[in-house]
């Protein structure tokens, strides 16, 4: 009976090591998320992620993603950098902290189904979404623009409206990917400020300038003339027979991050079919291939995504920004 009683103690003890393994692997605690999604977005994707994950509370800061890393910055002078988690516009932002050595690795993060020129191969920061710029032209235009070189024609004469890249990180990422385009470069830019083009502004601005009839054609991020074309405004998107660029929306774990268990859990399910079908549900392009595109996209394989090296745009990007001053002045 001694023995007996030993034997059912021990394996009560063993399943309680078990249980609390269990326990252990499940995040709770804080998380602590900078993040430049607009609020809507951030606020659907923390609740997501909090009914998978019920044990963690979830604080976040929402602001542009140039004030999001001002704030970052000045944290990471004080010594006290407080996000675990970054989820911001772009990848050139996200491989500048990688390269000063802020960012953590999450090497069983599983990207086996993404096309690996949107993903960090360190594992460092991953991509979340697909918002590309391609042409965006108003239906009384004539010409129905199919590559970017149709800017250059006489019909877009003064008629062409464009975000800047000194104001817009999608226009800077745009910049980047068209001019190290060897089918392109840098004499698209010098083609469309002969053609009259003024950037200004962001890709909101360009977007009613087109719609609104003051001018025919621009680049615009995919997601506003989509959606508003749903609600009768006249305009088009085109993604160019040349490809078109991306903002990634990328996300990382930072090397401080005070809850790690929890931040690996929100880079996974941000991956996961669930996380890439949220962004769609929201209106965005998933970056996983198989989620659906939201109406009024186009099927996945008819869309092209363009070269980038988030790595040269940069090692590049004081050098690329002087020489669009230079050719469009300001």
């Amino acid at each position: 009976m001694k023995q007996l009683l030993l034997a059912a103690t021990a394996a009560l003890a063993l399943t309680g090591v078990f249980a609390g393994a269990a326990l252990a692997d499940d995040p709770s605690g804080t998380l602590v998320i900078y993040t430049s999604q607009p609020n809507e977005d951030a606020q659907q994707t923390v609740d997501a992620f909090k009914a998978k994950y019920p044990n963690v509370e979830v604080d976040w800061v929402r602001d542009g993603t140039t004030k999001v890393m001002a704030k970052l910055r000045a944290e990471l002078a004080a010594g006290d950098p407080k996000p675990d988690v970054l989820l911001i516009a772009d990848t050139v932002t996200m491989e500048g902290l990688k390269q000063e050595g802020h960012l953590l690795s999450h090497e069983d993060a599983d990207v086996s189904a993404y096309d690996a020129g949107i993903m960090d191969k360190d594992k460092t920061y991953f991509s979340t979404k697909l918002i590309t710029t391609g042409i965006v032209y108003n239906t009384n235009a004539g010409m129905k623009p199919t590559s970017y070189k149709d800017l250059l024609k006489p019909d877009a004469k003064d008629k062409i409206a464009m975000p800047s890249p000194l104001t817009s990180g999608a226009a800077t990422i745009h910049m980047a990917t068209l001019t190290s385009n060897p089918d392109l470069g840098w004499e698209l830019y010098e083609g469309l400020a002969q053609q009259g083009a003024i950037p200004e502004g962001g890709n909101g601005g360009t977007y009613k300038a087109v719609a609104g009839g003051e001018k025919l054609y621009g680049f615009v991020v995919d997601f506003l003339p989509i959606r508003a074309k749903k609600d009768g405004a006249p305009v088009e998107f085109v993604f160019p027979e040349e490809g078109v660029s991306a903002v990634t929306e990328p996300v990382a774990i930072l090397k401080t991050a005070k809850n790690v268990p929890a931040a690996k859990a929100f880079v996974d399910f941000l991956l996961s079919p669930e996380g890439q079908q949220l962004a769609a549900d929201q209106g965005y392009l998933a970056a996983h291939p198989d989620v659906a595109p939201p109406e009024g996209f186009p099927s996945r394989d008819t869309i092209k995504l363009m070269t980038f090296d988030p790595s040269d745009a940069l090692a590049n990007d004081q050098a690329n920004k002087m020489k669009f001053t230079e050719i469009f002045g300001g």
